[in-house]
């Protein structure tokens, strides 16, 4: 692991310069990946948008082969689009929700699923259902399949890993407990993919969407949607479909693409997407699984030095948890501490109350400090962290 981990190190010129404990919010970039995307932008700038496109149809057929396989599924499932968000409510925009028709989803999610379901209650009159959580943390598969028996319900969807604490949630019995009642399945893995090995297969799931920029250490702008064979089969699209998706047959007739490209849009940034798939390489070559269980293995050692300091309150609840940490400090809100920990050379980020307001609620907690590892980081980091938190001020001169 030692050289493992001094590879990993060298392939990422950012080690050099921060402690870098925000893989959450963006994972460093490797060299590969800053060079797959400055050398098309070079192209761009003495060939032409257009025309460097043109050029690299390879290099794009190969990023999309390299996505496809990070998740076990083929080139034709896989759609790309400007992040992660925008993929799950191109997946939303699949369904024609009606008055009266069910949501069911979890009590953990991302902010801006849960907007929109509430946006789709006030404008289309669904319902929004949240299964209940088990004691230790985490959706009840049984109130899941309980709320599933409902004719109404439209969609599950779930967020895999949370982004305002480390909660793994059982996405794989809940796509099991989704295909036995003939439910739509839509899982958000924006926090999964790049630590957690994927197997779409495995999950049953209609709809998976992701970014590249956070562990799997991709460049910001980009994601992309995973589309199941059996959501293509039934014609899922989306509401607002570009001449990406579709060809215009006659006046008033269209016919969709076969595969997921009719989630996509004509324009994107190939630059980006080339990127992408440099990172999807990238994590297949370093084994998601093993890069997951080291960050994951950090994760934990994290949780453990924090809860031995004074005061200071470990946030995260769950059977399983994934290489995110979120920790309350006493005499500091998340905002002021990010930033002091920032001018200590050392990246984190804060989960306020309004990212997760029935998390954290319950948590009673009106914000977090969060430390995402991840595996080219260093226990010795980690030493470095805990040492900037010993020596702050025990009051925060900005609440």
């Amino acid at each position: 692991m030692e050289n493992l981990l001094a590879q990993w190190r060298e392939d990422t010129p950012g080690c050099s310069k921060r402690v870098h404990l925000n893989n959450a919010g963006a994972g460093l970039m490797t060299r590969s990946v800053l060079d797959a995307v400055t050398a098309h932008l070079q192209r761009e700038s003495a060939l032409g948008g257009y025309e460097s496109s043109d050029e690299a149809e390879a290099a794009v057929s190969a990023a999309y082969s390299n996505v496809a396989q990070l998740l076990g599924a083929k080139p034709r499932n896989i759609a790309v689009v400007e992040n992660s968000t925008v993929a799950f409510f191109q997946a939303l925009a699949a369904f024609d929700f009606r008055p009266g028709d069910v949501i069911v989803t979890t009590r953990n999610d991302y902010i801006s699923n849960q907007l929109a379901y509430l946006s789709l209650a006030r404008r289309q009159g669904i319902e929004i259902r949240r299964a209940s959580d088990l004691p230790e943390g985490g959706v009840d598969p049984q109130s899941v399949r309980e709320l599933l028996r409902d004719p109404r319900v439209r969609l599950l969807a779930v967020t895999w890993v949370p982004t305002n604490s480390g909660l793994m949630q059982p996405v794989e019995t809940l796509g099991e407990v989704a295909e036995s009642t003939g439910v739509p399945y839509l899982i958000d893995a924006c926090q999964a993919v790049g630590e957690i090995p994927v197997d779409v297969a495995r999950l049953r799931c209609d709809f998976l969407s992701a970014t590249a920029r956070k562990f799997l250490r991709g460049p910001r702008g980009i994601g992309f949607l995973y589309v199941s064979d059996r959501a293509l089969q039934r014609g899922d699209h989306p509401l607002y479909i570009d001449m990406r998706g579709a060809e215009w047959i006659t006046a008033d007739t269209f016919e969709l693409t076969p595969d997921a490209r009719r989630f996509e849009n004509w324009e994107f940034a190939c630059a980006l997407l080339l990127g992408l798939g440099e990172a999807a390489r990238y994590a297949l070559s370093v084994d998601v699984g093993r890069g997951g269980r080291r960050a994951r293995e950090l994760a934990a050692a994290l949780r453990t030095k924090l809860a031995a300091l004074p005061g200071y309150r470990v946030l995260d609840r769950g059977k399983d948890l994934a290489a995110i940490v979120t920790a309350e400090i006493p005499g500091w809100s998340a905002p002021a501490l990010v930033t002091a920990l920032r001018q200590r050379g050392i990246n984190t980020s804060a989960s306020l109350s309004a990212y997760a307001v029935i998390d954290m609620a319950e948590k009673n907690a009106k914000s977090a400090l969060r430390i995402s590892p991840h595996y080219y980081n260093t226990e010795a980091e980690l030493d470095v962290m805990i040492d900037a938190l010993k020596s702050l001020p025990a009051k925060a001169a900005a609440s």
